[in-house]
């Protein structure tokens, strides 16, 4: 429990792990995991009590100890916590400082002239209900900061008593990623362009406790060196909130200039992704990830019709998950915003898959007829050369944990 004036400590608020029962023990074992490493060289010490957990470091390992808890999955929210002892004197005491800096920094980022005292009382045993102790403290804040007014409706600012084996105090709690503990259902390798859009799919899938590998697919000397870097960054971005992305870097340009030389014009793009599953695929099983995850969203573009998506899984037997598929571009855009990829993934350098655009795709293309064409391209020891001789990245876990 820190005791010194440079001390800090930090709530943090468990979500749907809580819904997990008889398994919730693997859940927050996995939690504690990559909370300690994402907190590694911060100095921190996490601690598990009666539901809850804090996290006690000296005050200079603010900054990236709140950048942890932002790509942190599996906690609902988290707040700067104050600790007294359990009794009616120091809790009221501890709120009015609470409200004192509420005061004078402001809730997000707006002046704070109304609050209200909310209150949680887990050990039966202290004298005052819930109720109780919302009462007595808020006339306590009154009497001490009268530049607040009570608003039980709608206030600027919620002071939250927690009346555990201490008394914890708290106020503007953050929203966390929500979502289970990344590597809680198993692995799975994303095809990671250049754009908005697979990032976003990598960010969704680890939220539901995948752990995630990336493969991507350059065509030098049609996609330039800066096209390569710009995917190397967004793995390093979405490593943030996976605990490290392995990328598989596979040079196709071989495969796709036999595409391009030898299929139908309307049908290059389409026989392009089949080549790129069947060797996503092969990586896949190389490196025991049980699905392949794409960022296509229906009909967004050509090649994302239903009946080309029929087309282009044909070559696989993994499960292909889309966490994109219903999504609108501006949804994903937002998401890819808030992840702090959307910046990244606009830079000007186009993928492989772009540079040979055929200018009228086939829209509705029927697997058969896809299935021929691609036999006929006799293309199987180019793609088995080309996941032979990829290249493999990972970032140092020192990239990936603070901002630069």
């Amino acid at each position: 429990m820190p005791d010194s004036p440079a001390a800090v400590s930090y709530l943090l608020k468990l979500g749907e792990l809580t819904l997990k029962g008889e398994n919730r023990g693997g859940f927050e074992r996995a939690l504690r995991r990559n909370a300690r490493s994402l907190l590694r060289g911060t100095g921190a010490q996490l601690i598990a009590t009666d539901g809850r957990y804090f996290i006690h470091a000296s005050e200079h390992a603010s900054e990236k100890i709140e950048f942890a808890l932002d790509h942190l999955f599996g906690i609902a929210g988290w707040a700067k916590t104050r600790f007294c002892e359990k009794t009616i004197e120091a809790v009221c005491k501890a709120c009015v400082e609470e409200a004192r800096a509420l005061l004078a920094s402001g809730a997000g980022g707006c002046a704070v002239k109304t609050f209200k005292v909310e209150a949680r009382r887990a050990d039966k045993s202290f004298p005052l209900e819930s109720y109780g102790i919302m009462a007595v403290a808020g006339e306590a804040v009154l009497a001490g900061v009268p530049a607040l007014k009570v608003d039980v409706h709608k206030p600027d600012a919620v002071i939250t008593v927690e009346i555990r084996e201490k008394a914890y105090i708290y106020a503007g709690c953050r929203k966390g990623l929500r979502g289970l503990p990344v590597g809680t259902a198993g692995r799975g390798l994303l095809l990671l362009s250049g754009g908005i859009d697979s990032p976003v799919a990598g960010f969704l899938m680890a939220g539901r406790g995948m752990s995630i590998d990336a493969v991507h697919f350059h065509a030098y000397p049609y996609t330039s060196k800066e096209a390569r870097d710009k995917v190397v960054r967004l793995a390093e971005i979405l490593g943030r909130y996976t605990l490290g992305v392995r990328l598989h870097i596979v040079g196709f340009t071989d495969v796709q200039m036999r595409i391009k030389e030898n299929a139908p014009a309307p049908w290059t793009t389409i026989l392009l992704r089949m080549a790129m599953m069947e060797a996503a695929e092969s990586i896949a099983r190389q490196e025991r990830c049980k699905c392949l995850i794409s960022g296509e969203s229906l009909s967004q573009v050509a090649s994302q019709t239903i009946e080309n998506i029929r087309c282009t899984e044909s070559r696989v037997t993994l499960p292909i998950l889309r966490p994109l598929i219903g999504m609108d571009k501006e949804t994903i855009i937002r998401i890819s915003e808030k992840i702090g990829a959307y910046t990244t993934s606009i830079l000007p350098y186009e993928d492989c898959c772009v540079l040979f655009n055929p200018k009228h795709p086939a829209l509705r293309g029927d697997a058969g007829e896809a299935a021929a064409y691609y036999e006929q391209l006799e293309i199987g020891a180019l793609i088995e050369e080309a996941v032979r001789e990829r290249d493999e990245r990972k970032p140092s876990f020192s990239e990936r944990r603070h901002p630069s």
